[in-house]
């Protein structure tokens, strides 16, 4: 009970400052906030901001900060509603670049958590639907604004998110051949080869298409697949498999 008071006079107290407080002040406060650590406060500050003062030079620039405020608290919806709503009133802004970087950013794939990396979870095996739109949001970034200063960052994380993608196509192309479901497993290594060329899955996609190539009895195409293998690759290229954790055989 005690915690409730305190907490509720703490956010009356908050709302009282903010009736006679300036554009200047609060975003100073929202400012501080973010330094602190305290990123829902600040994403709250930034609301207030933009509610009492929407044209004052303090609420444009909160409108940029909110976006890495909402980040940084997890609030993914919001910061990418953000994200969005300021690239499109603000498409010739010199900062815009920055609203491509934080939304690739919240698409970003996560690291694993403890208990995955205790039983050594393989990543590649979820469905990369955020891993495509963060790729597109920094795609946009280097296209548009190639001398940005995200733009490196944002290039390496294309690369990661790049082979990410070529990791889920070989999960299931191994799926579909587990299954008998060659052609399937065919066009998944075919967009593996086009989409991802030059990626480590490369060879696995080439491998997996000369064993479905043979189970369709289509030894020509099989043998050919095998001379690119042996004229690209050596037996050091081949990945060692990694059992599941539940396998212990």
């Amino acid at each position: 009970m005690i915690l409730l008071c305190v907490a509720v006079a703490g956010c009356n107290h908050s709302r009282k400052d903010d009736t006679n407080a300036t554009a200047t002040s609060i975003y100073t406060r929202a400012h501080k906030q973010i330094l602190d650590g305290t990123y829902e406060q600040a994403a709250k500050s930034y609301e207030s901001l933009e509610a009492r003062f929407p044209f004052s030079n303090e609420a444009r620039q909160g409108r940029l900060d909110i976006m890495y405020a909402y980040y940084r608290a997890h609030q993914k919806e919001q910061a990418i509603d953000a994200a969005d709503t300021f690239i499109r009133e603000n498409p010739t802004h010199p900062r815009v670049d920055y609203a491509y970087y934080i939304k690739g950013l919240v698409y970003f794939e996560r690291s694993p958590n403890a208990f995955e990396k205790m039983f050594d979870v393989d990543m590649s095996q979820r469905p990369p639907g955020d891993a495509r739109k963060s790729f597109e949001a920094f795609f946009r970034l280097v296209q548009l604004f190639p001398q940005s200063e995200y733009a490196p960052d944002a290039r390496q994380r294309m690369v990661y998110l790049r082979n990410r993608l070529a990791e889920y196509e070989i999960h299931v192309a191994r799926y579909y051949v587990a299954r008998g479901a060659y052609v399937a497993a065919l066009n998944r290594c075919k967009s593996v080869l086009e989409l991802y060329d030059g990626s480590p899955s490369e060879r696995d996609a080439l491998v997996i298409s000369s064993e479905s190539y043979r189970k369709l009895g289509m030894s020509d195409l099989a043998d050919q697949t095998d001379q690119v293998i042996a004229a690209n690759f050596t037996v050091s290229d081949v990945p060692a498999v990694k059992k599941p954790w539940w396998r212990a055989w």
